[in-house]
């Protein structure tokens, strides 16, 4: 189970830490990604991290902005966002893959346990 958090209002340029806790069992072999939905759009990759850390995977919107880290002892993943802007507003979902694999870590399809969401605002 995972569960994020850290969601809130923010104004633009301001910075917000989101963290997702695992429950239940260890994902600590498992590559742990952040998606997110804005309303009327579909969900779309933030970032990703690799089960031992060392590469990190960002999308442009987000890159030089936002940084994911993980603490294997805590069974937790950050993600750190910074120099926020409107367009970052959306529902922001953690989700745990067991075979995330370069060339597949930024889809969907390569996680098998998903967050219930936790919903960031950005104003402008």
């Amino acid at each position: 189970q995972l569960q994020a958090s850290g969601g809130g209002l923010v104004q633009a340029g301001g910075s917000l830490r989101l963290s997702c806790a695992a429950s239940g069992r260890s994902f600590s072999s498992y590559a742990m990604g952040w998606f997110r939905q804005a309303p009327g759009k579909e969900r779309e990759f933030v970032s990703a991290i690799r089960w031992s850390g060392g590469i990190n995977y960002y999308a442009d919107s987000v890159k030089g902005r936002f940084t994911i880290s993980r603490d294997n002892t805590r069974n937790t993943v950050y993600l750190q966002m910074n120099s926020l802007k409107p367009e970052d507003t959306a529902v922001y979902y953690c989700a745990a893959g067991s075979r995330a694999i370069a060339s597949t870590i930024r889809s969907e399809s390569a996680y098998d346990y998903w967050g219930q969401g936790t919903l960031v605002t950005v104003s402008s």
